[in-house]
């Protein structure tokens, strides 16, 4: 790629999306446009020193609505696309899968349609250096039996959730558009992210904003389902990386090297309040002791382990954050920020979304 990009990233305002947001900002020159349309998970608070850059404009637009994205395309005029935007809660899918079904497969077809429209009528140096990066889960995997087995990019594709279902329907879209119609695709599927700006419905973030309000820490089953833990920031510097330097047409698994079980990740976060937020809420003895256990979530998966040796190997990239230090930096950064999840658990981060930024750009077009 050269430098500077012109980089459209769909689901900017989510928590991965703002994360790499954020890293292009301020490791790069590149431009960006943030396309997004903003559902509960979309919070534009993530990116307030982001959309101060005049490098940044935002969107207000969902991915289903083409003839709105013909419109972004012709006047961002992007280099590269990366492809965040979807709906991404298990629970919530097993509850109402139709928005998972609108946004990941149909929003996915609308957004790779408008792409090619664009695409083909490039010069050809433009064509050629233009990139479509589409951002999936390792989830689209399945399940892992033995303990020592791993997903590598030929692992066989057995989705369990309608949310894993549909980021697979997603990614064999993308795969099937650069068969068929050639466009310059890249796919990377990444393990379990954690870090500063998680939306609270996650479970680390849940575990910790519970804890601090003595409130039940709900876990799964036994809490014996073993997942591996990415931090954020390390994910957004390998989504760069493949964007820069992955070969058009290939797949690149991204994980942390950080293999936990559910259980293990809660107690170490009550390990780390009872160091740094000691004054627990009222008839709070141990945080640990507000850990209960509920029924298993329906169909859910024992054991996640990625292998990111094609992205060592290949690309250079390997995770900077042990599981200890990036879970140490996301505790500290909940307790240190406590405006920010204040202002999404009242629902404030909801009022005045667009603001009044020249950076701003609304456009909602509806199909015809």
């Amino acid at each position: 790629m050269t430098n500077p990009s012109r980089i459209l990233v769909t689901g900017g305002a989510g928590f991965i999306g703002s994360a790499l947001i954020r890293y292009i900002v301020g490791n790069t020159k590149d431009q960006i446009a943030n396309l997004d349309s903003l559902t509960y998970a979309g919070n534009l608070d993530s990116l307030e020193r982001a959309s101060a850059s005049n490098r940044y404009r935002f969107y207000h637009v969902d991915i289903c609505h083409g003839q709105a994205l013909d419109r972004v395309f012709s006047e961002f005029r992007p280099t590269a696309v990366m492809h965040l935007a979807a709906e991404s809660h298990v629970d919530r899918s097993i509850d109402g899968p139709a928005a998972f079904i609108q946004t990941n497969i149909v929003g996915t077809y609308t957004l790779l349609e408008a792409a090619k429209r664009y695409w083909v009528r490039l010069p050809d140096l433009d064509k050629q250096a233009f990139r479509f990066h589409h951002i999936s889960t390792d989830e689209v995997y399945g399940d892992l039996e033995g303990v020592d087995d791993l997903f590598t990019e030929t692992t066989p594709y057995a989705p369990s959730s309608p949310y894993s279902a549909s980021k697979a329907s997603s990614d064999h879209l993308v795969r099937a558009w650069h068969r068929t119609y050639g466009l310059p695709v890249l796919v990377t599927n990444c393990s379990n992210n954690y870090g500063p700006f998680h939306f609270p419905e996650k479970l680390i973030p849940h575990v910790i904003l519970n804890a601090l309000h003595g409130k039940p820490i709900p876990v799964y089953g036994d809490g014996s389902q073993i997942r591996d833990w990415l931090y954020v920031e390390d994910h957004a510097r390998a989504l760069c990386r493949v964007l820069e330097a992955g070969t058009i047409g290939e797949t690149y698994n991204i994980g942390g090297h950080n293999e936990k079980r559910n259980l293990e990740v809660v107690e170490t976060i009550c390990s780390l309040l009872e160091e740094m937020a000691p004054d627990k809420p009222e008839g709070v003895v141990r945080y640990r002791d507000l850990i209960t256990f509920v029924t298993d979530r329906p169909g859910h998966d024992t054991r996640y382990a990625i292998d990111a040796s094609k992205m060592q190997h290949e690309l250079g990239w390997a995770p900077e954050e042990t599981f200890e230090s990036g879970i140490r930096k996301t505790v500290s950064w909940y307790l240190n920020n406590r405006e920010w999840w204040h202002r999404v658990l009242n629902g404030d981060y909801k009022l005045g979304r667009l603001g009044e930024s020249a950076s701003v750009q609304e456009t909602k077009g509806e199909e015809s």
